[in-house]
């Protein structure tokens, strides 16, 4: 299954809009590894980029969510700060596991429906919010 950044998922914002399709591709770009049957190689990296990008995408968010005073900021950041805890056991495990498995990929696509889900309703009221309060 591939990652895509659907009309359902589209915030209009073109700064948040890119960088969820960044973090999409990267997973897809995991998948398709995965796929050639070299997901082994590829799992640890892609797991560090997904970390460090997270931080960056969701601190950016905030300061857009900060600028316009969005009503949920607090809700929204605490996502944001479990969700980072989450995708950092999940790098804690890869780094100490002699190799990935299934089970560890199945991690980052469970990680990666959450943060589609959240994009898909969350991200969407941040863009509407912003939008009217620019």
């Amino acid at each position: 299954m591939r990652y895509e950044l659907t009309p359902d998922l589209l915030t209009g914002n073109a700064l948040i809009d890119s960088e969820h399709r960044q973090l999409l591709s990267a997973v897809n770009d995991l998948m398709d590894a995965c796929a050639q049957g070299k997901g082994r190689e590829k799992i640890n990296s892609t797991v560090q980029f997904l970390t460090s990008y997270v931080a960056k995408h969701f601190g950016d968010e905030e300061r857009l969510q900060q600028s316009s005073k969005y009503p949920a900021f607090a809700t929204h950041h605490a996502f944001h700060e479990k969700y980072k805890m989450e995708l950092a056991q999940a790098a804690r495990v890869l780094s100490a596991a002699p190799a990935p498995t299934i089970k560890d990929l199945g991690e980052i696509n469970r990680l990666t429906g959450v943060l589609v889900a959240h994009i898909r309703t969350e991200d969407r009221r941040v863009a509407d919010h912003v939008k009217k309060n620019s």
